[in-house]
């Protein structure tokens, strides 16, 4: 299920949407191969089919956590902001403005880097400080993406006409964000500061 249309400010557009990788999983995946194992066996020697079920009762409870957080789990990069939700009854999330991040790094462990997988740190202005995505999908691509319209998106603050006006117009555009709450107090006084020239 992609992000919701309804969920967007205007003129926003989705560059790229994902769940985590399905290394995330293995856990998972490993406990269902047990089990059907251990299903064989009791097949062979003849178990009790109550015996069989309750196996398979158990299994689905101890994976139905890390399966339900992995679908519910979005990670969305639009041309305005980077989008983190989870949750299928209580839910969580966090909003980056591409405008107020500083810098995008990746990690990778060597069996990371053999399933194409790994951490993301986002670090931005703010109160939003360090933010750290684990089980990433090709982490390095991420991050030349979010680094594309994040430049995209400094381009587009910067532009209509002479310096005067385009600082007025970033201005706005931080005021807008502000008010519309996806830019902290904090935050945006960090960025009004920058715009006037000082830090």
């Amino acid at each position: 299920m992609g992000y919701p249309d309804r969920l967007l400010s205007d003129d926003e557009v989705i560059e790229a949407q994902f769940r985590p990788h399905w290394s995330q999983l293995l856990r998972e995946g490993l406990l269902v191969a047990a089990a059907v194992a251990l299903a064989i066996i009791l097949g062979v020697i003849d178990a009790p089919v109550w015996i069989i079920i309750g196996l398979w009762v158990v299994v689905l409870l101890a994976i139905a956590n890390g399966v339900i957080t992995w679908i519910t789990t979005t990670h969305v990069i639009t041309n305005e902001r980077v989008i983190y939700r989870a949750g299928f009854i209580s839910k969580r999330g966090k909003e980056i403005p591409l405008e107020v991040i500083n810098d995008v790094a990746f990690t990778q462990s060597v069996f990371e880097r053999i399933f194409g997988t790994g951490d993301l740190l986002i670090e931005s202005a703010g109160t939003h400080g360090q933010s750290r995505y684990k089980d990433i999908p090709k982490p390095e691509a991420v991050q030349t993406v979010i680094y594309k319209v994040r430049e995209a998106r400094m381009r587009q603050m910067e532009s209509g006409g002479g310096g005067g006006e385009s600082r007025a117009s970033q201005l706005e555009t931080l005021a807008r964000l502000h008010d519309q709450g996806k830019l902290t107090d904090e935050e945006f006084d960090t960025e009004k500061r920058r715009l006037m020239g000082g830090r």
